[in-house]
């Protein structure tokens, strides 16, 4: 497919909202679940910004609730031989690059993610070939093909310390896809990058006006920020941070109020972390609004039970993911080097988005 990389004007191929389930379904297929989950030696992981209902059956069920990167790694040490993986489809290959001999199911392949979208291999590929002299370095939230691209891989926790350390070494950079994020390294490093301009139809969703507004309702409250967030709202933050991030600050921040500005899903997790407190949506609404998420990723909404029973009692092409061998060791050896060098940094690998 292909996009204009102005992420404004960019159109991407949004899904119908699933079907509505009863009581009585929902029921039957949270049974259902459970007894194929068994059936088929497989454990479940699922991301924070799938819904709630998603999560505690993970949970239940002895799976993962977790970031990207995390959600593969478990799978990856989790004696069970099928991965069933609620995200978005890089999601799946990431825990098919780091679980080669699983099966790793999802629930629909449809289920896509506006950064992965908007930075297509043969675009991306013709524009590092264009600056051979910088070093490569691309989000968690990319395909395996522009991973195996790519020099480094990076998690939003530990990007800036990243790019901190390569422009110690005199490194320039390249950073794709997320335009704020590649913003908010650059402000924080004062490295040398030039950016790709992908942007979360989430995180770009949040609008300055009406969050200025929020603050002055809930002035004794806290705003956390994920960095794939406009610069305006990042600096109206008192913590920025990745999705595991944020859920610890929500944890210790001293605030009663919590001004949340990502995904709305991430409520379930961070709640739990902080049941005292209350949580509010930063707003989506407001100057320019065109509430392409309203702070909910479409491609997470795919993630429903019936879906996930399908994927479990289905597999097939529609569910499960297959990496050619040449690009999955491709795309692990800068997955790899981050993981390294996080150890040598001493730096927590968690919190992608």
């Amino acid at each position: 497919m292909s996009l204009v990389f102005d992420p404004e004007s960019a159109v991407y191929p949004f899904p119908s909202k699933p079907a509505r389930l009863s009581v009585d379904e929902k029921q039957f297929y949270r049974e259902k679940i459970k007894r194929l989950l068994k059936e088929q030696d497989a454990v479940m992981v699922a991301h924070y910004y799938t819904d709630p209902e998603i999560q505690a059956l993970v949970e239940e069920t002895g799976g993962c609730v977790s970031d990207s990167l995390e959600m593969a790694r478990f799978g990856s040490q989790h004696p069970a031989s099928t991965l069933l993986v609620a995200g978005v489809r890089f999601m799946g290959e990431t825990a098919k690059i780091l679980s080669p001999e699983k099966t790793i199911l999802m629930p629909t392949l449809q289920a896509e993610c506006s950064l992965d979208l908007g930075c297509p291999i043969d675009e991306f590929s013709k524009f590092c070939d264009a600056h051979p002299d910088r070093t490569v370095v691309v989000y968690a939230n990319t395909s395996a093909a522009v991973k195996a691209r790519a020099d480094w891989v990076v998690t939003s926790s530990i990007a800036v310390e990243l790019i901190e350390h390569l422009d110690r070494l005199g490194e320039k950079i390249i950073w794709a896809p997320d335009r704020h994020l590649g913003r908010y390294v650059t402000r924080k490093s004062g490295a040398d990058v030039i950016c790709w301009q992908a942007a979360c139809i989430v995180h770009d969703e949040f609008k300055t006006q009406a969050l200025q507004r929020m603050k002055a309702l809930y002035p004794h409250a806290a705003v956390l920020v994920h960095p794939e967030s406009p610069q305006a709202i990042v600096n109206l933050a008192d913590e920025v941070g990745s999705t595991s991030q944020l859920i610890q600050a929500a944890q210790t921040l001293p605030h009663k109020q919590i001004i949340v500005a990502t995904d709305r899903g991430i409520f379930y997790k961070m709640q739990q972390a902080c049941p005292e407190k209350e949580l509010l949506e930063a707003p989506t609404a407001g100057e320019g609004a065109t509430c392409r998420s309203c702070a909910h990723c479409p491609w997470m909404a795919m993630n429903g039970l019936q879906a996930i029973a399908d994927g479990l009692e289905q597999g097939g092409s529609d569910h499960e993911i297959f990496i050619d061998d040449a690009l999955r060791e491709g795309a692990l050896i800068p997955l790899n080097r981050m993981l390294t060098c996080a150890a040598d940094l001493k730096l927590n690998v968690k919190g992608n988005a």
